[in-house]
C-alpha cells in the first residue's frame, strides 16, 4: 500500500476519488490543507503527495513531478482583493495575508511586488473573514474563494495569474502531484498510469463521487464545487504535456533570477512517461 497526501478542495478530491477505491491498487489518503502539504513535502513525509510549485522548487532532490495531476490554466490564478467600496491597495494597506509563506501564490506576489512586501500567513479559507474584520487589509485568496469573494463583499486589486498570463504568455503552475524520488520507476510510473485512469474515471461519472467531494470541500454548494472543478481540473491536469513543462520551467527560472528560489539541481523535474 501506498501512502499519498492531497487537499481537501474539489479538484483534488475528484482527481483521486477512483484511485482510493480501486481494490486492485491500495492507496491510504490523506487529506491536508495544502500549506500543510508543503511543509510535509519538506520533511519527505508522504511517497505521494499534492504540493505547489513554489514548495516543489525547493525540495527538488527529494521528489519529481508527476505529469498527471497538476492545477495548472489560465484564468485561474490567485487574486489580490479588498474590501469593497476602499482605495486600499499595496502602497497603503494595514495587513497583507497570504495562504502560506510555501505557496505558489506568495511567489507570484514576490514577483509581482519584486519581493518588497512582508505578508502574514493564514490559511485561505481563513482569509477574507480577517480582511473582512479589519480596515485597510489585503488578502490573496486561491481554491473556492474565487467564486464567492465577490458576494462576501470583496473586489479585486489584482489578478495575479492574469498578471503572469499578459507578461510571460505562459499559462499559470499553481500545484502538482510529485513522487518521492526514492520510488523506483516502474513503480511511479504505474501510479501515474492509475492516477490519470482515476481522473478519466471521474468524467465518465461525475455524480458518483459528488457527496464525498462535498464532505471535504470548505463550501458546500453544488454550483461553486462543480465551478471550481471546471476551472483547476483541465487538460493540463490530464498531462503537462510541452506547454505545461514549459510554463513550469519558465516560473522556476523566474523565481531563481529573482532570488526567491536558490539555483536549483541539474535532476530531472518531471517523471514523463513510460
Amino acid at each position: 500500500m501506498i501512502s499519498l497526501a492531497y487537499s481537501p478542495c474539489p479538484n483534488d478530491t475528484f482527481l483521486f476519488y477512483h484511485l482510493i477505491r480501486n481494490a486492485n491498487y491500495p492507496v491510504k489518503e490523506e487529506l491536508y490543507d495544502v500549506e500543510n502539504l508543503n511543509e510535509f513535502a519538506f520533511q519527505g513525509k508522504f511517497p505521494v503527495t499534492k504540493l505547489s510549485f513554489a514548495a516543489y522548487f525547493q525540495i527538488i532532490d527529494k521528489y519529481i513531478l508527476l505529469e498527471t495531476g497538476s492545477a495548472l490554466g489560465r484564468g485561474c490564478g490567485p487574486l489580490l482583493v479588498r474590501k469593497k467600496n476602499t482605495n486600499t491597495d499595496l502602497s497603503n494597506y494595514k495587513n497583507l495575508y497570504i495562504p502560506g509563506k510555501l505557496t505558489t501564490a506568495n511567489l507570484l506576489l514576490s514577483l509581482y511586488t519584486n519581493g518588497k512586501q512582508n505578508p502574514t500567513p493564514l490559511r485561505y479559507d481563513e482569509i477574507i473573514p480577517k480582511v473582512t474584520s479589519e480596515d485597510d487589509s489585503l488578502g490573496v485568496i486561491i481554491h473556492e474563494e474565487r467564486f464567492t469573494y465577490e458576494a462576501r463583499g470583496m473586489e479585486k486589486v489584482v489578478d495575479l495569474g492574469e498578471w503572469w498570463e499578459s507578461s510571460t504568455g505562459y499559462p499559470i503552475p499553481l500545484g502538482a502531484i510529485a513522487i518521492r524520488r526514492d520510488i523506483p520507476r516502474e513503480e511511479a510510473l504505474k501510479f501515474q498510469s492509475n492516477l490519470r485512469q482515476s481522473l478519466e474515471a471521474a468524467y465518465l461519472e461525475p455524480k458518483e463521487m459528488m457527496d464525498y467531494i462535498r464532505a471535504n470541500s470548505q463550501n458546500k454548494e453544488d454550483a461553486v464545487i462543480k465551478s471550481h472543478i471546471n476551472l483547476y481540473v483541465n487538460g493540463f491536469t490530464k498531462n503537462l504535456g510541452k506547454e505545461g513543462q514549459g510554463a513550469v520551467e519558465y516560473l522556476l527560472k523566474r523565481a531563481t533570477e529573482a532570488g526567491f528560489i536558490q539555483k536549483p539541481t541539474s535532476l530531472p523535474l518531471f517523471l514523463g512517461e513510460s
